[in-house]
């Protein structure tokens, strides 16, 4: 990107959803960046001092949710343009992912470790919309026969 600093955009729920987006700190330590979490107790501790955009929870098969959190992921993505997005889920990942599609922004979507056997809903649809899809378990690629296995980011 002609030396400059990516632009990323970590989005989740927050849990294990959000320490597998901090177990990639490598990556994403020395880039600039902004948060789209859950705003609970261990997200509040794990980004402290970082750029973060609270979403409405709960959020799982909510209509109400899934609404009010695609008014926040227009207004986000305008204003901080992201180069990519990266997720492991859950409910908040659909409107990025939908509207960064939109937006001609890379997607990166990592299904999450306890996912070995069958797909997440959110999984399922990301899918279609990544442009690069992560597994963790080999057995994965069944499901998802264009993903990346990369084994266990734990």
């Amino acid at each position: 990107m002609s030396g400059r600093r990516l632009k990323v955009g970590l989005v989740g729920s927050s849990g294990g959803h959000l320490d597998h987006l901090y177990l990639l700190r490598s990556f994403w330590e020395n880039e600039d960046r902004f948060w789209a979490c859950f705003d609970k107790q261990d997200a509040r501790s794990h980004l402290e001092g970082e750029t973060f955009y609270p979403l409405y929870y709960p959020a799982n098969r909510s209509l109400k949710a899934l609404i009010i959190n695609n008014h926040r992921a227009i207004k986000i993505l305008r204003k901080e343009k992201p180069d990519m997005i990266i997720s492991s889920g859950a409910a908040p990942a659909v409107p990025f992912y939908v509207l960064g599609k939109m937006m001609g922004i890379k997607l990166v979507f990592i299904e999450t470790f306890d996912r070995f056997n069958k797909p997440s809903l959110t999984g399922k649809i990301c899918y279609r919309f990544a442009d690069v899809f992560i597994v963790q378990w080999e057995g994965m690629k069944k499901i998802y026969p264009k993903a990346i296995y990369i084994g266990s980011i734990f």
